[in-house]
């Protein structure tokens, strides 16, 4: 069972990341891909696949509520990398597609954070890397 937990701690810290896939989450807990299935499933009653997507689903209500973004900023930020895939799921679990959900429930609260700010929060924005004789020179003279 600890294992199992470990695995689920990794799930709910990288929701994110959309490399999080079920082998990398297996191979967190020690586990085959199916015997991890299996033992996710006694635990917590659903499949990894189920939990992670609910997670990033809440994640995106939470978005879609509260911070300026378009629908297909927020799939990608909560680790979708399909806008259809997403919205389908999305759909699936509340009934509502993106866009009407936040129809629905925006205009009940603050106003919406403004989209550079939540992508910011989020880490949505990447950096570059640095030229190449930027890194070598730690910034004495030249």
């Amino acid at each position: 069972m600890r294992q199992v937990r470990l695995a689920k701690d990794a799930m709910d810290r990288d929701w994110a990341d959309p490399g999080l896939d079920l082998d990398t989450v297996a191979a967190h807990a020690g586990y085959s891909r199916y015997h991890f299935i299996r033992a996710f499933k006694e635990a917590y009653g659903e499949t990894p696949g189920q939990y992670l997507t609910h997670r990033r689903i809440e994640r995106a209500e939470d978005l879609l509520r509260t911070a300026n973004l378009s629908v297909t900023e927020i799939c990608h930020l909560v680790g979708f990398s399909s806008v259809g895939t997403f919205s389908a799921r999305f759909k699936a679990w509340t009934g509502l597609s993106p866009s009407a959900y936040r129809s629905r429930h925006v205009g009940r609260g603050a106003a919406l954070i403004p989209g550079c700010y939540a992508m910011l929060w989020a880490g949505g924005f990447r950096s570059a890397p640095a030229p190449a004789d930027e890194q070598r020179n730690s910034g004495e003279a030249r």
